[in-house]
């Protein structure tokens, strides 16, 4: 059995995606608790000797550090024959959505709830123009969401748990109310939560938080 230790903070949604994945896959993993909020991803040290890319989350898998949450998703869906695409069409449409999810989704929402909630003083201008392109993207979600169970289709695959990680995040935090706001989205963060094994992000990744300032 592989042994996995995971470089995480627990407000990381990326940190969350694969520590939901190797949880419902079912793997353990030894939790690394990094000082995020110290800065300590931008020292030198840190970038030589845990990642270069100078980005939460790393797991290590004995021993060897792996980076980046997109590829590490598709590997463990690989190896574990769980959460990945059956046919080739599958594939394309994991794929398609996994990689708008990391662009635009994934992407905006990470910047836009840090800046919100865990920033002193954030810039009103910035947060404006996070939240009116975060508008847009959730309409994309909200309008597939409301004629299919996941993102491919019926299944749910790695590609749902990239775009909901930053969701599922409590509304204080997010800004959003999907319940109200996105009731397709809301419906479908229910039905991932209603998988076996299914945990929080909170409840997954303990450790020292970060200072709400919203």
């Amino acid at each position: 059995m592989p042994v996995y230790r995971l470089h995480y903070f627990p407000e990381s949604g990326n940190s969350s995606k694969l520590a939901l994945m190797l949880t419902l896959c079912g793997q353990s993993f030894v939790p690394v608790w990094t000082d995020f909020g110290g800065g300590v991803t931008r020292t030198p040290q840190w970038r030589r000797d845990v990642n270069p890319m100078g980005e939460i989350p790393v797991l290590e898998v004995d021993g060897e550090r792996l980076t980046q949450t997109a590829p590490l998703l598709l590997q463990l869906a690989e190896q574990y024959g769980k959460f990945g695409a059956g046919t080739e069409q599958e594939k394309f449409e994991l794929l398609r959505w996994l990689f708008w999810d990391n662009h635009k989704l994934t992407g905006y929402m990470a910047s836009y709830r840090f800046m919100r909630t865990f920033t002193p003083s954030a810039d009103p201008q910035v947060l404006k123009y996070f939240r009116k392109r975060l508008d847009d993207f959730l309409g994309i979600p909200e309008t597939h969401l409301q004629h299919n169970d996941f993102a491919i289709g019926k299944r749910v695959t790695v590609a749902d748990f990239s775009m909901m990680a930053y969701l599922h995040y409590p509304a204080d935090e997010t800004g959003y109310d999907f319940a109200a706001s996105h009731p397709a989205i809301k419906a479908w963060l229910d039905r991932i939560a209603d998988l076996p094994g299914w945990r929080s992000a909170y409840d997954l990744l303990p450790g020292k938080r970060l200072q709400h300032y919203a």
